[in-house]
């Protein structure tokens, strides 16, 4: 058998782990990346003395491969930190879930949020949610009093369509559900439990996020940056780069977005493209500010559910990245989309006003550094046709030679260390 030519579009996260773990297993290939740098989303960039990542970027574990794997890369250049989450609600801060720390909220609410908890406690939680809306899932597991002031509001912020839209196959570990008895010890005082798949993270000691996409390209062969692809021939096993270079390919390990896939396929058949016009996804504006500000709070998150705020998340950057007496950086990310488009000649104003509003600016601190990260695509949104629709197009393009890869490529809501597993096992695939 013949050497194969194996090209990898997109040096980001899950492009690079897939070259990666390739050559490591002796088998060459070439990986393309449209942009100057290597990283894609997982960049960071310094400006006026602040690093900032292009939004938020932790690393969570959950297996000692990938752990093993990025401390390997990294060396000493990885520290650990233990979460400290919030959710901003009744102009207050409760720590993070939500759903297990009623205490702070005002006895009102706690109570209604209590007792929905234990009327659903009692039923039993949802035994098949793979037959459930989204929707349907929060109140058979929450209860109405948890869903009203923070799962459906939050949820519908962040998705931009309403939970009744989106099927359940997409969060596995990432939503937390306490025990009722979590939950009661939550009401009543501070819990003591470390809830959810992020309740540590890691993150680089320097040199922000991209250090990690930096120490994989270092030892991968064959990256060409400043080289989009602009033209993919399934029939004659050609891509074609903005040079005018054609190169034939025995595989395809794709990472583009899936949603632009049909403006560089030559000759998609009609019914695959109807498949392509079916896939919905939300965007992400993000805001990072560097500020003249000492922040005594060691929040590294904060969760907005509520409509008042433009903003679904802020970040902390400073409380676990080089951390300063004197000065402050955050990221803010809103989430809009086709359906739900937001004033961008305003957004960056109205952010500045509901971190007032939120106490977490005041008009007399000084903006020092100031970035905006306009991410056309943020998640893929899981809705009725999501399911269908993505294995259509799966099947079509491995029938073609061509793997997708990474949160984008594959069209699926992946976290880092995802992204980076989905790599090896295309490589071990190949």
């Amino acid at each position: 058998m013949g050497k194969k030519r194996i090209f990898v579009l997109g040096a980001g996260l899950s492009g690079l782990s897939a070259a990666w773990h390739l050559q490591r297993k002796g088998i060459d290939c070439i990986v393309f990346e449209k942009e100057p740098e290597v990283g894609g989303l997982c960049r960071s960039s310094n400006l006026n003395g602040f690093t900032f990542d292009r939004c938020g970027h932790l690393l969570h574990f959950r297996h000692y491969y990938t752990f093993n794997l990025i401390q390997g890369l990294l060396a000493d250049n990885l520290s650990e930190h233990q979460r400290s989450a919030w959710v901003y609600h009744s102009k207050r801060f409760s720590p993070y879930p939500f759903q297990a720390n009623l205490y702070t909220l005002p006895p009102r609410i706690a109570k209604e949020c209590l007792l929905g908890f234990i009327e659903v406690a009692k039923n039993g939680y949802p035994k098949k949610k793979e037959d459930m809306n989204f929707l349907d899932w929060i109140y058979q597991t929450f209860g109405k009093g948890i869903a009203r002031h923070f799962m459906i509001p939050y949820n519908t912020k962040f998705w931009t369509v309403s939970p009744r839209e989106l099927t359940c196959d997409w969060f596995g570990s990432f939503i937390p559900v306490p025990s009722l008895r979590q939950v009661i010890e939550g009401t009543l005082e501070e819990s003591c439990w470390q809830l959810g798949y992020n309740a540590k993270f890691w993150y680089p000691k320097i040199r922000g996020i991209s250090a990690l996409a930096v120490a994989f390209a270092k030892q991968i062969k064959n990256i060409h940056t400043n080289s989009p692809i602009i033209e993919i021939n399934l029939e004659r096993k050609e891509i074609k780069t903005a040079s005018g270079a054609r190169q034939r390919f025995d595989y395809l390990i794709s990472t583009i977005p899936l949603p632009d896939m049909p403006q560089l396929i030559k000759g998609m058949p009609k019914k695959i493209s109807s498949f392509f016009k079916k896939l919905r996804w939300n965007s992400i504006f993000n805001l990072n500010l560097g500020v003249e500000k000492s922040d005594t709070f060691r929040r590294h998150w904060i969760y907005f559910p509520q409509k008042i705020f433009c903003f679904y998340r802020v970040g902390c950057f400073h409380n676990f990245y080089q951390p300063s007496l004197k000065q402050s950086s955050y990221y803010i990310e809103v989430a809009y989309s086709k359906d739900k488009p937001i004033d961008k000649s305003h957004i960056v104003q109205q952010i500045k006003k509901d971190l007032e509003k939120a106490g977490i600016l005041s008009k007399k601190d000084k903006i020092l550094a100031q970035e905006i990260n306009d991410i056309k695509y943020g998640y893929p949104i899981y809705d009725a046709n999501y399911k269908e629709t993505r294995e259509n197009i799966l099947k079509f393009l491995i029938l073609n030679n061509v793997i997708l890869c990474g949160r984008y490529g594959s069209w699926r809501y992946l976290s880092m260390e995802d992204t980076i597993l989905d790599g090896k096992l295309i490589a071990d695939m190949l």
